[in-house]
Order: structure tokens, then sequence, then C-alpha cells
């Protein structure tokens, strides 16, 4: 009876042992298809290793219809950011981007591709960066107050890639990706993004 009990828990305990390996590695699986092929995965953990979370508020609305391409926008930091060689960005810095592309597509619909390309500080002083926009909320919850650091977008460390749904347009992002952000409008019409949103980041000095 002795030895059964012990074949019985022996089974169960192999049965257990293959089912977690078989869950840990789908989970391995989905995390790899989520990363944008056009990166090498170990190019993307690479950049994310050099790279620190910062949340920053849009200056001025974009809208999709009257930007050009080569056309600058300006972002705010909230908080002091400490880049990883060592360079301070202090809260105001401003974050300064330009319009990577801008286009109509078939059935009247957008793309919209954004790319940080510096920070200035109030001395004046101008810090090249590559900032990947990892998440967008509304400036505004549903009592109509701030609520910024109840963002569910906030970037983790390690998270390499975001699809993000939005009102009208999807946000891709990427990190390893030339371009900050990519929005993509899934409707007729404009596409704005409001003045005054947040933008969740991912940070690095450039070079």
């Amino acid at each position: 009876m002795k030895s059964k009990n012990i074949l019985t828990l022996s089974i169960a305990f192999a049965a257990c042992a293959l089912l977690y390996l078989g869950s840990a590695s789908a989970q391995n699986s989905t995390a790899a298809d989520s990363v944008d092929p056009s990166v090498p995965t170990s190019v993307a953990q690479n950049e994310a290793s050099q790279m620190v979370a910062a949340d920053a508020i849009l200056d001025n609305g974009i809208d999709a219809k009257k930007v050009q391409p080569g056309e600058q926008f300006r972002a705010t930091l909230r908080d002091t950011v400490h880049l990883k060689n060592g360079t301070e960005l202090p809260r105001d810095t401003v974050l300064v981007g330009t319009i990577a592309t801008d286009q109509m597509r078939e059935g009247g619909t957008s793309t919209l591709a954004l790319r940080f390309t510096q920070a200035k500080l109030k001395d004046g002083k101008v810090v090249p960066i590559q900032a990947e926009i990892m998440g967008v909320t509304s400036q505004f919850d549903s009592d109509e107050t701030w609520d910024f650091h109840h963002s569910p977008f906030d970037w983790n460390g390690t998270t390499l890639q975001i699809d993000q749904p939005l009102s009208g347009f999807d946000l891709h992002g990427s990190i390893g990706s030339p371009d900050s952000g990519v929005f993509v409008s899934t409707k007729k019409g404009a596409m704005k993004i409001s003045s005054g949103s947040q933008l969740s980041l991912a940070i690095a000095a450039q070079g």
C-alpha cells in the first residue's frame, strides 16, 4: 500500500511539473511574439536596459490634418528624471520631437509617427535623447480631476512593445524603433492627440 501511495504521488508530481513547464513555455512564446519582428529581441532588450521610465505632458495638441513632416512638437517632464548615463533632466524639462511621418491611407484613415530627439533644460543646455512612447493617458479621469499617478500604462522597465487602443486611433510603440510612437487611425476623420495628454515614456540619452 505504501509503495502504491508513493507511486501515485510521484506521478502527480511529474504531471504538475510538466504542466508548469508547458505554461512557462507558452508565456515565453507569447512575449516573444508580441515584440516588433523588425527589431531583434536582443537589441530591444539591450536598449531597454539603458532606459528609465518618465512621464511627460503634451504641451500642444497634434492634429494629423494640420501638421507636416519635420514640424516640431513639445512635451514637459512631470518629475526629475535621472538617465542611466548620469544626466539629470529636472522637472519641467522640455522634450522636443518632430513629426516623422504624416500620411493618409486608403479609406480616409491616416498614420502619424512621432520622434523625440532632444531635451531642453532651463539653463539652455540641450541633451540628445531617444524616447519611446509606451502609453498615452487622457488628461482627465471620469471625475474631471488630474489622475496621472494611477496611469495603467507606466513603463515597467521590461515591456518592449505596446499596442494601445485609444479613442478613434491606436498607438504602436516599440523599444528599438527609430520612431517614438506610431498612431494609426481606426476610423475616418481627423486624428487628434489632445494637449495636456500624459505620455508614459522609456527614455535614454542618445549616443
